[in-house]
């Protein structure tokens, strides 16, 4: 099989345009495809249930002493005890805060370091 033409220039063996366009077509299909199938990072929020599972596990961390406070947690709890710290709603007793691992704290919790320690671990452990 020739690679030139009759006039010299180089020529494709056949098949290889028909390639070429399956490739660029296939090429930003998946491109679409794979920001379509990607999961959103970051997208989940802590839930009622979240809360509610963390409040309950944190005093026990707090009794058996497995929580580990850190200076953050003893600076939060001191203004939680000079009610720096306000609750969302009457039905809410929890902390609200922008931080995931804060957020729906108990308040009565939120005065002890070691408690918030402990709550945090455990939303750090759902992913938060």
């Amino acid at each position: 099989m020739a690679m030139f033409s009759t006039n010299g220039t180089p020529r494709r063996p056949k098949g290889v345009d028909l390639q070429l366009t399956k490739a660029w077509i296939a090429l930003p299909l998946f491109f679409l495809l794979s920001l379509t199938a990607t999961p959103a990072v970051d997208g989940e929020v802590p839930t009622a249930g979240d809360f509610a599972a963390c409040n309950e596990e944190a005093p026990r961390a707090v009794k058996t002493g497995i929580a580990s406070p850190i200076i953050s947690d003893h600076a939060r709890a001191d203004r939680a005890r000079d009610s720096a710290m306000t609750t969302i709603a009457p039905a809410f007793t929890g902390i609200e805060s922008a931080d995931p691992q804060i957020h729906g704290m108990d308040a009565a919790g939120a005065k002890n370091a070691a408690y918030q320690a402990a709550y945090r671990s455990c939303m750090r452990r759902k992913g938060f």
